[in-house]
């Protein structure tokens, strides 16, 4: 038996208030819109009851976010692919920004379980204009609890159409690319933040995003294995590899926070629902 899933949340601004309206079939859901920032930043949690995908399983998210808009989307917690017998388990996301709107996308980790074999697949659409900050953190296998991913495969697809594109494929059969030092090199936790903006950034904005994020890279204990780059000038990426999710996390939240207040010019804000 499989539970596929769908849901569709658009944002909206009205009176200067940013609105949010989903619809869903299956077991997702979106908890009721926060406000902590005041009215024009939406906050909402994706909740999955169901709490992970096995073998047939497919989720289908949609986000939207209207000219002025400004969404702030997390989960409770991380995404779990658990073991799979044969048949794969797929997470699609699109999230789609008209000119002026601004999306946080913010999901806990996507928790791969030994035996898993699934798929997490991101793609991005920005108008002129609109400009996103969001990451994506893939953590193979429990070693807290011994489980080490010693079988399956994760496919990784991260996506801004015409802009960039990154793919790759961890088998826990490779050794090479699980455990050589120009492969994972040993570390079990990937994670990459990303600020895309429907047009080129300004060379200055683009360098100091840059330049913010090495800073707080190269005072962490995570530098030998942290990196920041701008392949396109519509795209600043932040890399970070480690042995488990929390200090990678820790890594992102730092720069997420610091570009909130560069680029945006926003203080601070953490989602309630990771202190709980």
């Amino acid at each position: 038996m499989t539970w596929n899933a769908t849901l569709a949340l658009d944002y909206t601004r009205q009176a200067g208030k940013t609105i949010a309206h989903f619809r869903h079939s299956g077991p997702l859901r979106i908890l009721q819109s926060l406000y902590p920032e005041g009215e024009a930043i939406c906050h909402n949690v994706i909740v999955h009851p169901p709490g992970g995908l096995v073998g047939g399983d497919t989720l289908d998210l949609a986000f939207t976010a209207a000219p002025g808009a400004h969404g702030l989307i997390t989960t409770p917690g991380a995404t779990r692919f658990y073991r799979s017998d044969g048949e794969p388990a797929l997470q699609r996301t699109q999230l789609d920004l008209q000119a002026g709107a601004r999306m946080e996308w913010l999901p806990l980790e996507a928790l791969c379980y030994s035996g898993c074999i699934g798929e997490n697949r991101l793609t991005m659409n920005l108008a002129p204009g609109a400009e996103l900050i969001g990451w994506d953190v893939t953590a193979l296998g429990l070693p807290a609890a011994s489980l080490p991913f010693e079988s399956g495969s994760f496919r990784q697809h991260i996506e801004v159409p015409g802009v960039w594109l990154e793919r790759a494929r961890m088998d826990a059969s490779d050794t090479l690319l699980m455990n050589s030092p120009l492969g994972m090199d040993g570390h079990r936790c990937i994670a990459s933040l990303f600020f895309v903006t429907g047009s080129k950034l300004e060379r200055q904005r683009r360098q100091l995003a840059l330049d913010s994020a090495r800073e707080l890279m190269q005072a962490h204990a995570l530098s030998p294995s942290a990196g920041a780059t701008s392949p396109d000038a519509q795209v600043v990426v932040v890399r970070v590899l480690s042995p488990v999710v929390e200090p990678a996390m820790a890594l992102l939240r730092q720069v997420w926070q610091t570009w909130r207040t560069q680029l945006w010019q926003l203080p601070p804000s953490t989602p309630r629902i990771w202190s709980m």
